[in-house]
C-alpha cells in the first residue's frame, strides 16, 4: 500500500513524521508487509487510525456493545471510512452481522475497496456520502447499530481550545440527529473519534443527546496530543 505523494513513498511517512518505520501498521500488517500488497493515498495515510489505536478502540467498543449484541443482530457503520482500518478492527470483536463503510472520494474509495477485499474483513465499502448511505439502508427494528464517526475536522481543532465538535464538517450533532431520526426504533451506540483536548461546551451539547456516554483517551502520545473516543448510547443499556 505504497503511499502516493512526495515524502510518503513506501513507509517513509512513519520515519519522516515519527522517526518510526513501524508507526503506520494497518489491517494487522506491518508497513513492510502491507506495502507489498497495495497502497494508500498520502492523505489517507496521514488521517487513518493506525492499528495500535484502533485496537484500543475496538476493545472499548466491544465492552460497551457486549450486552446488546449478544441478544440481537448487529450492524457496524463507518460514516467516513477512509482506509476503513477502524471499521476492520471494530468488527473483529463486535460480532457484526453487517459492516458497512461510506466513502465519497473517488480515489480513496477505489483504493480502500481493493485493500479490504483480500484480507477477509467482510466489509462492504459503499461509494457515497454518509447521508445518502444511511437513508437507503434497510434495518430491522431488532438490529443493533454501532456507528463510528470521525468527520473531517477542518478548522475545528485548535491548539488553544482543542476540538470543537460543533465545527467539524459536518458538525457532530448534525450527524447524530440524522442517524437517530433514521433509526429511531433501533438501539444505537455512537463511537466518536475525539482528541484529548475538547472544547467543553461542544462536548456537553453532544452528551445531552445520549442515554449514557463515556470518554476514553488513549495515552500513546505526549500529554495533550492523544486521541480518544466518545461512546454515546441511545436505547442501549450500559
Amino acid at each position: 500500500m505504497t503511499s502516493d505523494g512526495p515524502g510518503n513513498r513506501k513507509w517513509g511517512y512513519g520515519v519522516e513524521s515519527f522517526a518510526d518505520a513501524e508507526y503506520l501498521c494497518i489491517y494487522g500488517l506491518r508497513p513492510a508487509d502491507w506495502n507489498a500488497r497495495g497502497r494508500q493515498l498520502a492523505r489517507t495515510a496521514v488521517e487513518c487510525t493506525r492499528d495500535r489505536l484502533a485496537d484500543r478502540i475496538r476493545k472499548d467498543v466491544a465492552a460497551a456493545a457486549k450486552t446488546a449484541t449478544s441478544t440481537s443482530a448487529c450492524m457496524v457503520i463507518d460514516l467516513f471510512a477512509g482506509s476503513a482500518n477502524t471499521l476492520y478492527w471494530i468488527v473483529r470483536n463486535v460480532f457484526a452481522t453487517r459492516a458497512i463503510g461510506f466513502e465519497l472520494d473517488d480515489d480513496v474509495f477505489a483504493i480502500t475497496s481493493k485493500n479490504v477485499a483480500p484480507i477477509g474483513a467482510g466489509i462492504d465499502v459503499e461509494h457515497e456520502d454518509y447521508e445518502s448511505g444511511l437513508k437507503r439502508l434497510v434495518v430491522s427494528p431488532d438490529e443493533s447499530i454501532v456507528v463510528f464517526l470521525a468527520p473531517p475536522s477542518g478548522d475545528a481543532l485548535r491548539d488553544d481550545s482543542g476540538l470543537d465538535l460543533r465545527r467539524t464538517q459536518p458538525p457532530v450533532s448534525d450527524i447524530i440527529d440524522l442517524t437517530e431520526s433514521i433509526f429511531e426504533r433501533n438501539k444505537i451506540l455512537f463511537v466518536i473519534q475525539v482528541y484529548e483536548s475538547i472544547e467543553p461546551q461542544s462536548l456537553e451539547e453532544i452528551n445531552v443527546r445520549f442515554d449514557w456516554s463515556a470518554l476514553r483517551i488513549y495515552d500513546f502520545n505526549a500529554p495533550g496530543k492523544n486521541h480518544g473516543i466518545l461512546l454515546g448510547a441511545m436505547g442501549w443499556s450500559s
